[in-house]
């Protein structure tokens, strides 16, 4: 057996691969520059194109692009009407930005646990905690695959809720043959350079209903009725502010990369399909690892790919795996720390031990490397590592 980089042997891979990354090519970079040599910078044409692109990929009437994933979010939020004394629903096995957005409005957050297989939000669980004072529920697609939508949306029905959901991961993704974006009240997207397709910091939040979309838009620009190239074209100075809104606007240079990124995202969906399909089959016989869990009925776009330890087939904890694998110079990550294990949340009177799946789960996660750009011989060497380690540590 081959020694552990870790403890001195050679390393599966000379220079580390990260977890993800962006895949920027030379028509990326000609469609930045012909913009920065434009009369239009910003809140011009190309963000107009973006969005109209964006919505056609994702099925969606309307699509909103902002400043990022986490903008989205709170875009989302202030179209639902959420304010000081509403609750909101929102799984703990997250990034922190899913309940960010409500704080920011002044609202409840009310973790909700996930299912055991999925890690997705967990539609029993949800039912358990909704109260007089819930107005929404904020959904998370989890590594990418698409969560329980329809009992979600019945209870949104139901209960007279608005359903946010929050698909940094799912760009791509689909769920009874539908494509994510149009599936909830309002979907909320990142264009990180980590995820699907990127403007480098960016966002969208979609919606088939006209008048939020209205008020997305409103929300990303201070809470004003017109932007300033809608008053360059009737000749007119005069605007209104009707909200507190934020300047959570994007730049014309960066939805040009977006749209220049679209035009490949087919193709990438495809590559991080072939990813995962390939870490399945080649981890399939190792009785330490747990794979990721994909319903029948959905497709996930495959953001992350998630192996869940068996520590009780290990010698030693995730900390160590997780070490040694860096030591071979593969970039594994954790997602995610619970939300409500974070100290802003903690001094805020969560406390652990309420979340049991989410908590249980988070001791055992590791993220593999997977996004587009990874080659056939970086998959080998992902697969290498994991054999090197779990077998050593088994």
């Amino acid at each position: 057996m081959a020694e552990l980089a870790i403890e001195g042997g050679k390393p599966v891979r000379p220079i580390m691969l990260p977890y993800g990354r962006q895949w920027i090519d030379e028509d990326d970079i000609a469609a930045v520059v012909s913009v920065l040599r434009s009369d239009w910078l910003t809140t011009g044409p190309n963000v107009v194109a973006f969005e109209e692109s964006f919505a056609k990929q994702v099925g969606a009437r309307y699509a909103v692009a902002v400043s990022s994933g986490t903008a989205a979010l709170h875009a989302a939020v202030f179209a639902a009407g959420i304010g000081p004394g509403d609750e909101v629903i929102v799984p703990p096995m997250t990034f922190a930005a899913s309940a960010n957005c409500v704080r920011y409005q002044g609202g409840t957050v009310v973790f909700a646990d996930v299912r055991p297989d999925t890690l997705n939000l967990d539609p029993a669980r949800v039912q358990e905690a909704i109260t007089p004072h819930t107005r929404a529920i904020i959904t998370v697609d989890y590594t990418g695959q698409p969560c329980d939508l329809d009992e979600l949306n019945d209870l949104a029905e139901r209960h007279n809720l608005t359903l946010i959901e929050d698909a940094a991961h799912a760009l791509g993704a689909t769920y009874h043959d539908h494509c994510v974006g149009a599936l909830a009240h309002l979907t909320a997207f990142s264009l990180h350079p980590v995820k699907h397709i990127t403007t480098g910091e960016g966002g969208v939040t979609t919606t088939n209903d006209k008048d939020l979309a209205a008020r997305l838009r409103l929300f990303r620009n201070h809470g004003i009725t017109s932007d300033h190239r809608q008053r360059e074209a009737t000749g007119s100075w005069f605007y209104e502010m009707a909200y507190l809104g934020y300047n959570y606007r994007l730049t014309d240079f960066q939805c040009a990369l977006g749209l220049s990124q679209l035009k490949r995202f087919p193709n990438w969906l495809t590559r991080r399909r072939q990813i995962a399909g390939r870490y399945t089959e080649a981890l399939a016989g190792f009785p330490e690892i747990d794979l990721p869990v994909v319903l029948p009925d959905r497709e996930s776009a495959w953001h992350l790919y998630v192996i869940r330890l068996n520590s009780e087939r290990l010698r030693v904890g995730r900390m160590d795996v997780f070490k040694a694998l860096r030591a071979e110079n593969i970039g594994v990550n954790v997602h995610y720390i619970p939300v409500s294990w974070h100290p802003y949340y903690q001094n805020l009177g969560y406390t652990k031990g309420q979340w049991p799946v989410a908590e249980a789960a988070y001791e055992r996660l590791i993220s593999l490397p997977i996004f587009p750009a990874m080659s056939d011989q970086d998959l080998k060497d992902v697969v290498m590592a994991v054999n090197k380690v779990i077998k050593h540590y088994g």
